[in-house]
């Protein structure tokens, strides 16, 4: 019997960012079964068999795309916070890098994850050869509109989403660079 390992990413001031794995499902169908939590997505609030769905997705993005969303951990205490990461996501006739993030609701409030979403975005830029990413939200999503200004996403275009009328933020490489011309390991320490 093989022991499945957590592939460690990266870490934050606060976090250690690393691959969701099979052991996750417990606590993480805890995070997606929460209706605060899943307001605005999608697929709505997940059970235990549409949260597996999710992490073989997860497997699936990260072994075939090298990204995907990833776990986050609380360092100290190891709790499981939520994720944060980006995967592929089909937007009209274009597949898309997409920022996606879910964090328990006892998390809420902390900056978490405006700090998750700055550290995968540099982790995307500086490790990846991935140019763009985007991230869609509903403009009543004010809490998600907040994390996405404070990580440097500014200009949108409306559009409509599964039905739903959205937001779309870009950043590109470049953008995200002249933002940060500092230095983006201050973003996260590379593993």
């Amino acid at each position: 019997m093989s022991k499945e390992i957590p592939v460690r990413l990266f870490e934050t001031e606060r976090l250690i960012v690393r691959q969701i794995t099979k052991k996750d499902l417990r606590e993480l169908t805890q995070i997606l079964s929460d209706p605060d939590v899943m307001r605005y997505s999608v697929g709505g609030v997940c059970d235990e068999q549409a949260t597996s769905r999710f992490i073989d997705w997860c497997l699936e993005s990260y072994s075939s795309r090298g990204v995907g969303p990833w776990a986050l951990v609380e360092k100290g205490t190891d709790d499981l916070v939520g994720f944060c990461g980006i995967g592929p996501e089909p937007v009209g006739n274009t597949e898309e890098f997409n920022l996606g993030y879910r964090l328990a609701s006892r998390f809420w409030n902390r900056g978490l994850a405006t700090e998750a979403a700055e550290g995968v975005l540099g982790y995307a830029f500086e490790m990846t050869s991935i140019e763009s990413v985007v991230v869609i939200i509903e403009p009543e999503h004010t809490a998600s509109l907040r994390v996405a200004g404070k990580a440097g996403f500014s200009e949108y275009a409306d559009l409509e989403f599964h039905g739903r009328p959205v937001r779309l933020y870009r950043m590109n490489k470049q953008g995200w660079n002249a933002l940060h011309n500092d230095g983006m390991r201050t973003y996260f320490r590379h593993q």
